[in-house]
């Protein structure tokens, strides 16, 4: 492999395999109060929120870690506001003292809040406006979670950047994303490259499959697929994978390693590849390479969607699990091809209606679809180029997924929106 594409195969691991507490979208919110509160320098009285039709998707019914089981885009504000530290990014509210969070459940209630869509046409837009009297500070944050494009002080700006395209400032690493590259790197990667990496992903993503395993979060999927539909490894797979979204859209207070944006799609790209590991007996190399394949396949997925869509992202990574699992059953990039392609013929057009404890179900028939696509092409039987949006090609079936979610369905990710507010 050229070292060019190696080394941008690294940075895409490295700068998108990060911790984060709690589902990202408030934590975004969270993440732009916080940094607008330190220009600030003081409890605001008045606090105004703008954000994309998405943002207000992906906020409304999931629960914000560290604030006593509140939800909606006010109290991630008000998180960031009371208890936030910028510097952590994504972790901004991972360590809120019990006198903190109180504060916040009384400072939503003192406070004006006001929360409008956004017109800038951006699909991932956040905008929060603070005042103190007739002080003001803001910052907006816009394409991803955490790319900061404004901060203003009293009218000044602070910092400015040029507004990105939608689905990231800059993919041109991730544009260098193939199945078929993709496997060549698993297979020739330096292990130190990725060891560091890939250790914090498997620990926080399994520490918190447990949590959700062993404690009462959303609607329970994880424990009710093991009490009802038996132990074997696929039913694991799907089960700690949902558990770990149950904890996690319930407000768990642990963090999760995400993949292209989502800790849900973080953990479903992940949980998989290891469960299936320890089944096999693979050794922690094999582990390490499978997960590399995983991880990337989603983020390939991934990249022609966009961060927010109509389109389940759950479902990407369930592709990507189930290549990981055919890496470590010994397959290469024949059979990891026709793995994804088989998924993605299987159970694309799963609609995202933002983030709340469905998710967890949604992530368990992603698994299901990609362990289905393998064992389908295990046992010699496959879809054909002109099955539905299937072409031939696992890179041409690929396109047809990134048109058919980042445009065929805007429309009915608008009206998805209108539903939920209505």
């Amino acid at each position: 492999m050229e070292m060019e594409t190696y080394n941008a195969y690294i940075r895409v691991l490295t700068q998108e395999l990060v911790p984060a507490m709690g589902c990202t979208e408030p934590i975004a919110v969270a993440y732009a109060a916080a940094v607008a509160k330190r220009e600030l320098c003081c409890i605001p009285d008045k606090v105004e929120i703008v954000v994309s039709g998405n943002i207000i998707k992906n906020v409304k019914s999931v629960i914000v870690p560290n604030t006593g089981g509140l939800h909606g885009l006010e109290a991630a504000a008000a998180a960031g506001i009371i208890a936030g530290d910028p510097d952590k990014k994504l972790l901004v509210i991972s360590c809120v003292t019990q006198q903190e969070q109180q504060r916040i459940a009384s400072y939503l209630q003192e406070a004006a809040f006001t929360v409008e869509e956004s017109d800038s046409g951006a699909l991932f837009d956040i905008h929060i406006m603070l005042w103190s009297g007739e002080r003001k500070a803001s910052c907006r944050i816009t394409g991803e979670h955490t790319n900061i494009v404004h901060i203003e002080n009293d009218g000044q700006t602070v910092f400015e950047r040029e507004v990105p395209m939608e689905e990231g400032e800059d993919n041109s690493d991730k544009r260098l994303l193939t199945v078929e590259n993709i496997v060549a790197f698993a297979d020739c990667v330096n292990i130190e490259d990725v060891k560091p990496i890939l250790d914090r992903q498997i620990k926080c993503n399994m520490d918190i499959a447990r949590e959700g395993l062993e404690n009462n979060y959303g609607a329970r999927i994880g424990q009710v697929l093991l009490k009802t539909r038996g132990d074997d490894v696929v039913t694991r797979a799907k089960a700690w994978a949902a558990a770990a979204s149950d904890a996690r859209m319930g407000g768990c207070e642990k963090p999760v390693v995400i993949n292209s944006g989502s800790g849900n799609q973080g953990i479903t790209a992940s949980v998989p590849v290891i469960i299936y590991a320890k089944e096999l007996g693979a050794s922690e190399e094999m582990l390490y390479r499978a997960l590399t394949v995983s991880n990337l396949i989603t983020l390939h997925l991934k990249t022609g969607i966009g961060p927010l869509s109509a389109y389940c992202g759950a479902i990407s990574a369930g592709c990507g699990a189930a290549a990981g699992v055919t890496y470590l059953y010994g397959g290469k990039f024949r059979e990891i091809a026709h793995t994804v392609v088989n998924a993605i013929a299987i159970n694309s057009g799963v609609i995202c209606d933002g983030a709340k404890a469905s998710c967890a179900a949604k992530i368990a028939s992603a698994v299901e679809a990609g362990l289905l696509g393998m064992e389908m092409f295990r046992q010699g039987s496959q879809f054909y180029g002109g099955d539905g949006i299937v072409s031939k090609g696992v890179e041409n079936t690929i396109d047809n997924v990134s048109r058919l979610a980042s445009q065929g369905m805007r429309k009915t990710d608008a009206e998805i929106i209108k539903i939920m507010l209505k």
